[in-house]
């Protein structure tokens, strides 16, 4: 697919390649999704008229369970096509969930995306049936009857759904993601601060970075040794904390770049927990 003319912030057009139905965008897609904020109008499922963000009080007492979906091969669904829609599409792709999305027009990636077979594209308004046999839902349009819409239609089918930045639309929120590796690592502000979480994942970034991620394959290995050589919870327990945590300190080894020292490491450790 071929850029044809200048790209205007918002306005897109291109030329097909031959044998690609003919696709042309020219409309101003959304940044950004509608957001809840007292004095502007109302967004979520109450239907206020004006926000007076009686929709958010107790959020940041609300406990959520933490868990990590496998989504490989589930269908997922995203709800609007523009930059907020192809962070989530890009997101789910990345943990191999199948992905749908349903929008009018899209972002030029996430038309590539579809052009490629990486995602289905349904071009056209949300309708309530494109949530059958959908895992997850994440509505990020800008228009608040549809994002509403989507998170009833979802809560009746006992889904998880997302409306993004609009917290009382959500039954589940995303935390900022570190991932290395077999690594990841969550941080989530309870939606009281999405820019605070992506700072705290730099930080964290920084500080948990490549050896965290050799030593956790590294212990992986010798989980199977583990299982099969110590016959209780607390043995094994013992094997690993005397590992990670030992003398010398495995990640200041890997720092070091002497993976060699780990393995005599946990060599050692065998030798040490292996039954008389």
């Amino acid at each position: 697919m071929a850029f044809t003319g200048s790209i205007l912030p918002g306005f897109l057009s291109w030329s097909d390649p031959p044998g690609v139905k003919s696709i042309r965008l020219d409309y101003p897609y959304p940044e950004m999704p509608a957001q809840a904020y007292t004095g502007k109008e109302c967004v979520c499922q109450l239907r206020r008229g004006i926000c007076d963000q009686s929709c958010v009080q107790g959020m940041l007492e609300t406990p959520f369970y933490i868990a990590c979906l496998r989504l490989t091969g589930r269908r997922c669904l995203v709800v609007g096509g523009g930059n907020v829609g192809l962070e989530k599409v890009e997101g789910l792709l990345a943990c191999d969930a199948k992905v749908t999305l349903v929008a009018p027009e899209a972002h030029p990636e996430l038309v590539q995306l579809a052009l490629e077979g990486s995602i289905a594209w349904e071009r056209r308004q949300y309708e309530p049936s494109d949530l059958d046999g959908c895992l997850i839902a994440i509505a990020a349009t800008n228009l608040s009857e549809v994002n509403i819409r989507v998170f009833e239609d979802a809560e009746e089918r006992a889904m998880l759904v997302n409306v993004v930045d609009v917290p009382p639309l959500c039954n589940f929120i995303l935390p900022a993601i570190v991932r290395n590796g077999p690594l990841a690592i969550a941080i989530s502000t309870a939606g009281a601060s999405p820019a605070l979480a992506k700072r705290m994942k730099r930080e964290i970034a920084d500080q948990f970075g490549e050896p965290y991620a050799q030593l956790a394959v590294l212990l992986n290995e010798a989980r199977g040794w583990a299982k099969a050589t110590l016959p209780t919870y607390q043995d094994r327990k013992e094997f690993f904390e005397s590992i990670v945590n030992g003398d010398p300190d495995p990640i200041e080894l890997l720092r070091a770049g002497d993976i060699h020292a780990v393995v005599d490491l946990i060599l050692d450790a065998q030798r040490t927990h292996a039954p008389a």
